[in-house]
Formats: C-alpha cells, sequence, structure tokens
C-alpha cells in the first residue's frame, strides 16, 4: 500500500496529464507496428504494458514529439513505477531523464517533481519494494537530474537503513577508486556526483551502517570521505578486522 504523499502524487499526475496525446505521433515504423503507435496518437486508452515498456525505454530518436509522448504517457507510467508494473526499470534509461520537462508549464513540471520525490519516500519506508532500491535511486536521480533531494530525504529509519545496506555494497567499491557508480545514468560532471555521494556517506552512513551490524561497510564507508591517498593507505586495507 503506498503512502498518502505518493497516493496523492499519483492523483496530481492523473490530474494534470490526463487526455494528453501526441497527436501527430508517426513513431519508428522499424519498432512499432501501426496499430501500436495509434495509442500515442489516442487519448484516454490503456497501453498494452509491454507496449508501455517499450515505449518508455525508447531513445528520442524514435518518435515525432518524444515530450508528447512521455506526457501522453505519465498517468499510467507513473503508476507502473510506484506498483513495480515497469519490468525493466533500472536498465536502461528512462525516458522522462530524456526530456526537458522542467521547461513544461509549472503545474506539468510540479506534478512530475513531486512524483519523483514521493515515489523515492515510499521505497525508503517499504520493507519490500517492487524494485531494487538502487534501481530506484538512480531512475529517480537521473529524471530530476540531480541526487541531492534524494539525500537529503534519506533520514535513518530501520527501513531505510537497511536499504542503505544494500546500496553500500553496491556503490562503495566503485566509489573508492572514484569512479561513478551507475550504469546508465550519466551527466557532464560526474566527478561532481562522484563527490557529492562520497561525502555523504561518509557523513551519515558508518553509524548507520554500525547499528545494522555492517561494521566493514561502515568503516568503507567512512574512508570513501578521506583524500584518495589517504584513503588507500589507511590500515583497513591491510588488517580489515583491527579497523571495523
Amino acid at each position: 500500500m503506498s503512502t498518502p504523499a505518493l497516493a496523492a502524487a499519483l492523483a496530481d499526475i492523473d490530474t494534470v496529464f490526463n487526455g494528453f496525446s501526441s497527436p501527430t505521433e508517426t513513431g519508428c515504423e522499424r519498432c512499432f507496428a501501426p496499430q501500436e503507435t495509434a495509442y500515442l496518437r489516442t487519448p484516454y486508452t490503456r497501453v498494452p504494458p509491454d507496449l508501455l515498456r517499450r515505449f518508455v525505454h525508447k531513445v528520442p530518436g524514435h518518435f515525432e514529439d518524444h515530450a508528447a509522448v512521455m506526457r501522453r504517457l505519465l498517468p499510467q507510467c507513473a503508476r507502473a513505477m510506484a506498483d513495480g508494473g515497469l519490468d525493466d526499470l533500472g536498465w536502461s534509461p528512462h525516458g522522462l531523464s530524456r526530456v526537458d520537462w522542467r521547461s513544461w508549464p509549472a503545474g506539468q513540471a510540479a506534478a512530475v517533481e513531486a512524483f519523483v520525490l514521493a515515489w523515492w519516500d515510499d521505497v525508503l519506508t517499504s520493507p519490500e519494494p517492487p524494485y531494487r532500491v538502487q534501481d530506484v535511486f538512480e531512475t529517480g536521480a537521473s529524471i530530476l537530474r540531480t541526487m541531492t533531494p534524494l539525500l537529503d530525504r534519506w533520514q535513518a529509519h530501520p527501513v531505510a537503513d537497511t536499504h542503505l545496506v544494500d546500496c553500500a555494497r553496491d556503490w562503495l567499491c566503485t566509489l573508492s577508486s572514484d569512479h561513478w557508480p551507475f550504469i546508465w545514468w550519466t551527466r557532464d560532471d560526474e566527478s561532481a556526483g562522484v563527490a557529492e555521494l562520497r561525502a555523504w556517506l561518509a557523513r551519515h552512513a558508518p553509524d548507520r551502517l554500525r547499528a545494522r551490524g555492517e561494521p566493514d561497510l561502515a568503516t568503507r564507508a567512512r574512508l570513501v570521505g578521506l583524500p584518495y591517498e589517504e584513503r588507500w593507505n589507511d590500515p583497513y586495507w591491510t588488517n580489515p578486522s583491527a579497523t571495523s
């Protein structure tokens, strides 16, 4: 069951994007049959789940008006993101990360941002969310084009800290070498993103990881906050048990 905030954000998406379509859409004739592309020109019609997934993850060049396509799909797409119906979330870039939705009318942009943040909040308090938390983080951050609001909302909580353990296991090895830890989310300033995530983990994660019975991860989270040479010269790497 979703949180009241997520339910409200989904209702707002339904209202704001109700009846949208891409009226002149031709689509990629190699990837989509004419009857499939017709869904994009037709408002108020549910798109088959597998076709929704294909539309959402195709690159913008497959469409005449990719932004209009995403507005058309948003009500159904947002609900699929929330309930686990978007089967391959986390495997490739999300369509919303490829459109300039912040340039849309204020009500539309606000609805998108509110949904992403409410979705993240809901996942953080869900013991068994429908997607890996790492995938939700990468998807949400890529749509927002920043990880900062997601990190700011990742407050200490038993469930959220269990998710932090999973993410730390995935991210720390890569971050320890100052490399970008995400698979398909790319940005021009990846080094700044690495620095931000390293700093956040070093400041917020050690105590929370240790409290979850993960002293080794806690030590590694502390170490990523150190300068590169100091980090790799730490005694932990030669005698982990002595420092964790």
